[in-house]
Formats: C-alpha cells, sequence, structure tokens
C-alpha cells in the first residue's frame, strides 16, 4: 500500500481478508484506490490488514480482524476502513502480523490485536480488540511492529523492544519472551528501526546498522545473535 500525493491510499495484492480496503476480496495485481478515506499521512500494511494516519491524526484500518489488530472492538473481518476507537492524535503507526502498535502525540505507545507472545507490551498476554498502552516507557519518537514483536525508539535515542524472543529478536540477550519493554543492550544513539519476523535492525547515529535475531537467511548480516551486532 502506498499514500499518494493527493493523500489518498491505494493497495494491491492478496485480498481475501479485504485488506486492499476496496469492498470486496479479490486480490488486485494493480494499484487500487482504498474507498471511504479522508486525506492520508502514513500507512502501514501487515499480514492481512491495513492501517493508516488521517491527517487530522485519526487511525483507520481495514483487513482482518480475527486478533482485534482493527482496534475497532469488533474482532470482524473488514473490507473496507473503520476507525480505531480511544486515540488521541497519532505521530506514527507500525502494522505487525496481527497487531498494531501506534505513537501518540505525547509520545506515549499504544497497541492492540494479538497478544500471544506480549507483543501489545501491556503486561498480558490476552488479544486486544481495542487499543491498550504499552507499560513501562518513556517518550517514544518511532514504532516498528515485527511479526510478534515490537521496538520503540525513546526520545533520548535509546530502544526497547517487547513480545516474542525465540530468535532473540528482542535483543536482551536472552530468548525470553517478554510483554513489557526490555532496553536493547549495546546501542549507540538510535535514529531509525525496523522489526521483521524474528529479527530487528536500526541506523545508529553514526550511520552505521546494527542487527540482532534469526540469521536463518543471513538477514542480520553477522552471524546469529541475541545482542546486536554491525
Amino acid at each position: 500500500c502506498a499514500v499518494t500525493s493527493g493523500g489518498g491510499v491505494t493497495c494491491w495484492g492478496s485480498n481475501e481478508s479485504g485488506q486492499l480496503g476496496t469492498g470486496g476480496s479479490f486480490y488486485e495485481s494493480t494499484p487500487v484506490e482504498v474507498v471511504g478515506l479522508g486525506s492520508v499521512r502514513a500507512v502501514s500494511a501487515g499480514a492481512d490488514h491495513t492501517c493508516a494516519v488521517t491527517s487530522d491524526g485519526g487511525v483507520m484500518c481495514w483487513g482482518s480482524n480475527e486478533s482485534g489488530q482493527l482496534g475497532d472492538g469488533s474482532g470482524t473481518n473488514q473490507p473496507t476502513p473503520v476507525a480505531v476507537a480511544g486515540l488521541g492524535s497519532v505521530e506514527a503507526i507500525s502494522a505487525g502480523d496481527n497487531h498494531t502498535c501506534v505513537v501518540t502525540g505525547g509520545g506515549g505507545v499504544t497497541c492492540w490485536g494479538s497478544n500471544e507472545s506480549g507483543q501489545l507490551g501491556d503486561g498480558s498476554r490476552l488479544d486486544q480488540n481495542t487499543p491498550v498502552v504499552v507499560a513501562g516507557l518513556g517518550s517514544v519518537q518511532a514504532i516498528s511492529a515485527g511479526g510478534n514483536h515490537t521496538c520503540a525508539v525513546t526520545s533520548d535515542g535509546g530502544v526497547s523492544c517487547w513480545g516474542s524472543n525465540k530468535s532473540g529478536q528482542l535483543g536482551d540477550g536472552t530468548r525470553i519472551n517478554r510483554s513489557t519493554p526490555v532496553e536493547v543492550a549495546r546501542l549507540g544513539s538510535v535514529q531509525a528501526i525496523s522489526a521483521g519476523g524474528n529479527h530487528t535492525c536500526a541506523v545508529i547515529g553514526d550511520r552505521s546498522v546494527s542487527c540482532w535475531g534469526n540469521n536463518e537467511s543471513g538477514q542480520l548480516g553477522n552471524g546469529k545473535m541475541t545482542v546486536p551486532v554491525e
């Protein structure tokens, strides 16, 4: 999915859960416009759902909702956008496989959806179909939701992660799942972060890249590690 220059959203690909936002379930091999959206400034596609931040800071989601990842409280798949309830103004959004997280205007983090590995960060492992606040975080400037884990860059350039850790993707030196944030070890000041299926990478202030977690396909660029490697 992409945001067009006019603030619209177009999507393409698989659509069996309505994740293209066309109102139907047919796949599309070329871009099609998402219906029922106003002006949008950011979009993020998960495994089978999609979410967008509107120009006024609201959030709309569509597609699969089996784990509550659309945040509308229904738990029902939606082939067109629905509003996420209980959010203030949102600055950034990231859709994981089956969960979604946002950074709010005050630098807080709120998540919803699948939580079997603790990826919502609220201290539980219960799925949530409406937003819950991530516990124990300071002010955050960036968020990335991966397969079953989530990572955030704090305002001081630190990184905290939570959720699945079977491959060391939380970067705390263990393989223990965490339902609340833990600090990533051995990082300098971080500028950007991206969480994959079972690994995580960060851009450091000196423009180097550090990665940690699963490396079965060489995605870390330097050995299988549970703490960051350059």
